[in-house]
């Protein structure tokens, strides 16, 4: 464990190196936008793959989904309601994942599509009756109405302010979202449990994936799933996650193109912040506290961030020219706010070259002064958390790029 109190002092932060996302391995720069697809953007999903996420296998042979009740006039007639059981083996009695979706109900289909992870249930982000518990593992948390690895009535609607579903829906988009812990577990089981267990594992050069590419890899999943629904626009998908499912979805948009818009609420470390700052959390503690969500080869960097040979902004990067949101909380020092805008920021050369506007902004804006180009970053007040405020901001950034 980290022994050290974490930096909170910009006047300490050690000066960095960024590797440029505009010149190859070998040297070579990139000047175009062929450059890019073609040779640089391939380089970048290896190193990450393989020093940070790891590998992930392939898309099962069998992936069967089952559609279940669907409510014509859920949310007091605002919305429908559908609930998809997706296997990921041929046996029911293997891992599932339980989707719940809610689609605008006056509004003409296909429409576009909020997508993320939850992290307590399906029941917990609507106090609605119908939405049935979760089966899987769930953290023993009573400050969630959770008790005994198991979820209650209690925790419905417990995390909806997470997750305004209404508001979402005004705005003319649907919300589908699963509970992550039906993906893979969120503790160090030695990869035996979700889909993990599915999938013979092979760590002999330590890139073998963890749960945060686990949890990616249900999300591109869930897009084969809603390619085939004729009431989602299924090139209108922005993937979005707070903390933990931050990072996955900055991680499931720049490996999956076919997320158009990817948003990470307070992702921090392995996230949207850049490792080499070593502000707030770092590599060594969140290897150390959470050694199942990167894979093997990233415990190599503990203390030596500096060695990566890449860096946060090229995750942003990858995502290019597709628009992207990063947000920040002032008092969510953990999660490093500069290091996130600065991430951000670094990674505008990309969008340029791609044609976009990038971030239009050269240094961090102001408390609750969003900026936005193909790129977008606010800094709201508060803590850790995603609020009303910053969903007010995605659904102005979505309404720009994915309504035109």
């Amino acid at each position: 464990m980290q022994t050290t109190p974490p930096l909170y002092h910009e006047d300490l932060v050690p000066d960095i190196h960024l590797p440029d996302p505009l010149v190859r391995e070998d040297g070579t720069p990139v000047t175009d936008a062929k450059g890019w697809m073609t040779f640089r953007r391939p380089e970048l999903l290896t190193l990450f793959e393989h020093h940070v996420y790891g590998r992930s296998p392939a898309p099962p042979a069998t992936l069967r989904a089952e559609v279940g009740p669907v409510a014509e006039a859920a949310l007091n007639g605002l919305a429908t309601r559908k609930e998809v059981t997706i296997w990921f083996g041929e046996r029911t009695d293997e891992p599932k994942m339980d989707l719940l979706i809610y689609l605008p109900r006056q509004l003409q289909r296909p429409v576009p599509l909020f997508m993320g992870l939850n992290f307590r249930g399906n029941h917990t982000i609507q106090p609605d009756p119908e939405i049935p518990l979760p089966t899987s593992w769930v953290p023993n948390d009573p400050q969630w109405g959770v008790d005994s690895h198991s979820a209650t009535d209690a925790a419905r609607g417990s995390a909806s302010s997470r997750w305004p579903v209404e508001l979402i829906l005004d705005h003319g988009y649907g919300l589908a979202t699963i509970y992550c812990g039906d993906i893979d577990p969120d503790f160090d089981d030695g990869f035996q449990n979700g889909v993990h267990g599915l999938f013979a594992r092979d760590d002999s050069h330590g890139d073998a994936w963890g749960t945060l590419s686990a949890w990616a890899w249900g999300l591109s999943r869930t897009m084969d799933v809603l390619e085939q629904d004729a009431d989602i626009d299924i090139e209108r998908v922005a993937v979005i996650g707070h903390s933990r499912l931050g990072k996955t979805a900055l991680w499931a948009g720049a490996s999956d193109p076919r997320f158009a818009l990817v948003i990470s609420n307070n992702s921090g470390c392995g996230g949207a912040a850049l490792s080499r700052r070593r502000f707030g959390e770092t590599v060594r503690r969140i290897n150390t506290t959470f050694p199942h969500w990167f894979c093997t080869n990233f415990r190599r960097y503990n203390d030596r961030e500096e060695a990566l040979p890449i860096d946060q902004h090229e995750l942003i990067s990858m995502i290019a020219p597709r628009p992207v949101y990063i947000a920040s909380a002032a008092e969510d020092l953990w999660a490093d706010p500069q290091g996130e805008f600065l991430s951000a920021r670094a990674a505008d050369p990309v969008y340029r070259l791609l044609g976009t506007k990038g971030l239009p902004a050269v240094s961090k804006p102001t408390l609750n002064t969003p900026v936005w180009g193909a790129i977008g970053y606010h800094l709201r007040s508060g803590g850790h958390a995603i609020t009303p405020y910053d969903w007010t901001q995605y659904l102005a950034f979505a309404d720009h790029h994915l309504k035109r």
